[in-house]
């Protein structure tokens, strides 16, 4: 097989999954010290990558989830099939690609605020290699859930294997872009605004921190950034503003919650774990203020957890620090 192409799975049958996601998926290897890497000496391995981590939160609030994405013929992109399967996803759009290794990531930890992350995905993720014509568009269509990031957007093929499954969605209800900004994925802020301004109108939802939003919409105020998705065409925009709690707006009405108090240990993978709550909150059908509730917590008793994947909730769990902080 010439290099680069990937060694599809057999074909799976078009399933009703409630969440099915598409993009990003590597290794984590966290350091188990505080501090710059330089200075830090042991470190442990687990999943990681935005869509495969929110595709875990789904399946850990016991719903059925799936994950389209790619990993390296190597002993890292083994443990990534082994480890989604695990943790009960779906892995039946899993494909390997040779002559690409899996992507690794590294972290450091200054609690409460800032996490540096460090992505080595050289000289090409696996996961940009989805092809429009690998996508399956029986489990595209019937998903309940489709949720996609602007990491896909960044790379050929990525970009039009999600602008394929978009539109094979005809904007379903809960069809969401994860705005999911990396800097060094892109050439430049004003490519990666172009690339989801052309996704935007596929979506009925979006979903990023104030500075995702920014870069999607040239608006520094999250209220505007939220209008300015919605006049792009999206039903519901989604703001994480940190400390300062969550907005969200549709055109009917503007709810917005603060934030969880928690003792952070590692802010990276709170967004996909609220993601993957989120999806949970609207699938049940629940009024917009419980869904940020909800996934706010969510997200926090991440960020009170080294790891990410293996550190996502199950509802008791954000059921009890909901309680918790009704009591308080």
């Amino acid at each position: 097989m010439s290099n680069g192409s990937p060694e599809l799975p057999e074909a799976a049958a078009a399933a009703r999954y409630d969440v099915l996601t598409i993009g990003r998926v590597g290794v984590d290897l966290y350091p188990l010290q505080q501090g710059p890497l330089e200075d830090v000496s042991t470190f442990a391995k687990f999943l990681g990558g935005t869509a495969t981590n929110v595709a875990v939160a789904v399946a850990r609030l016991g719903r059925r989830s799936g994950v389209v994405t790619r990993v390296g013929d190597d002993p890292f992109g083994r443990f990534v099939r082994r480890t989604i399967a695990r943790l009960g996803v779906d892995d039946a759009f899993v494909a390997t690609v040779r002559g690409l290794p899996t992507p690794v990531t590294f972290c450091e930890l200054f609690p409460p605020d800032h996490f540096p992350i460090y992505f080595y995905r050289f000289p090409k993720a696996p996961d940009l290699e989805i092809e429009p014509d690998e996508i399956d568009a029986g489990a595209v269509r019937t998903a309940r859930v489709l949720w996609c990031t602007a990491t896909g957007l960044c790379s050929e093929p990525s970009r039009s294997a999600h602008h394929r499954a978009l539109s094979l969605r005809a904007r379903s209800p809960m069809t969401i872009l994860d705005l999911d900004y990396r800097p060094s994925f892109w050439p430049s802020a004003a490519a990666a605004r172009e690339a989801v301004r052309a996704a935007l109108p596929l979506v009925t939802a979006t979903v990023g921190n104030a500075e995702e939003c920014a870069v999607a919409t040239g608006e520094d105020d999250p209220d505007r950034a939220a209008l300015a998705l919605l006049d792009a065409g999206v039903e519901l925009a989604v703001v994480k503003r940190g400390p300062a709690g969550v907005l969200a707006r549709t055109r009917a009405e503007r709810v917005e919650v603060p934030a969880v108090p928690i003792e952070v240990v590692n802010g990276l993978g709170a967004g996909d774990a609220f993601g993957g709550a989120l999806c949970h909150g609207l699938l049940h059908g629940w009024p917009l203020e419980r869904v940020l509730r909800f996934a706010n917590a969510a997200g926090a008793i991440v960020a009170s957890r080294l790891e990410c994947s293996t550190a996502m909730p199950t509802p008791a769990e954000v059921d009890a620090l909901l309680g918790d902080l009704s009591r308080a």
